[in-house]
């Protein structure tokens, strides 16, 4: 073989061998670069799945919450329909108490005695003054 063909080669191979140097080099790099965004992209990963885990942690907690004040609002409105239905019988019982004649009768000779005349004493329970002045000629029982 000649000496220059040889060397032509051994030139040609050489450029390769750089070549092929310099193509690992870059690819190396390239390989580093995308390690790190690879990284970064795990770190977000994990940072993300940590509020995504704080977000349903608050989520259970909120809703925790909302269902005990609703069974407090709950047992409130059974507490107080029970309340109201006790007011209704206990104003009854008043409204029945003030319209009995006893208690229009111990009224009047109550307010008699302090001082009130027949007609004020009509007025305030709705009889007639005849009827107050009835009531108060009776003799005491």
């Amino acid at each position: 073989m000649d000496p220059q063909i040889s060397h032509w080669i051994l030139a040609a191979s050489t450029l390769v061998e750089i070549l092929l140097i310099v193509l690992a080099v870059v690819f190396y790099g390239k390989l580093k670069k995308s390690e790190l965004v690879v990284r970064s992209l795990q770190d977000r990963q994990a940072e993300f799945l940590q509020k995504l885990d704080v977000n349903a942690r608050l989520e259970k907690e909120i809703i925790g919450t909302f269902l005990k004040r609703q069974e407090e609002l709950t047992a409130l409105e059974e507490k107080l329909h029970f309340r109201a239905v006790e007011m209704r019988r206990l104003l009854e019982q008043a409204e029945n108490f003030t319209k009995s004649p006893q208690f229009l009768r111990q009224t009047i000779l109550s307010g008699f005695k302090r001082g009130q005349s027949p007609a004020a004493l009509a007025q305030a329970t709705g009889l007639s003054v005849d009827e107050v002045e009835l009531i108060l000629d009776q003799p005491k029982i």
